[in-house]
């Protein structure tokens, strides 16, 4: 996986765009970040649940880490992304996606949180 190929994943998500904060660029839902990518390209960031999290750094542990300290506790999850492969990316910016979009966007998507 490529930080070109998590771009291009964040951004076929309905609505998303791409924004920037603190030097590295960042997907996001009405004005919401679901994701970010670091500075250097080598890591992502999805915003996920506890219980999300959990899944993910149990069936990925070599692709899928906490983000340090109190981020990481609320559920910010990163992905390195030399050793992430597209379906697990996807499935991971697809949640974090969810999570952070209005329900009424939701029912307008025709989707379900």
């Amino acid at each position: 996986m490529t930080s070109l190929a998590f771009r291009k994943l964040a951004l076929s998500l309905p609505l998303a765009t791409e924004s920037s904060h603190m030097d590295h660029p960042d997907f996001r839902v009405r004005g919401k970040i679901f994701a970010t990518l670091t500075a250097d390209g080598q890591w992502g960031v999805v915003k996920l649940t506890a219980t999300q999290q959990a899944e993910f750094l149990t069936q990925y542990p070599k692709a899928f880490t906490a983000a340090a300290g109190a981020w990481g506790t609320r559920g910010f999850t990163r992905v390195c992304l030399k050793l992430g492969n597209a379906p697990q990316v996807k499935a991971s910016l697809q949640m974090a996606w969810k999570n952070i979009v209005p329900k009424s966007l939701l029912t307008e998507l025709g989707l379900t949180k």
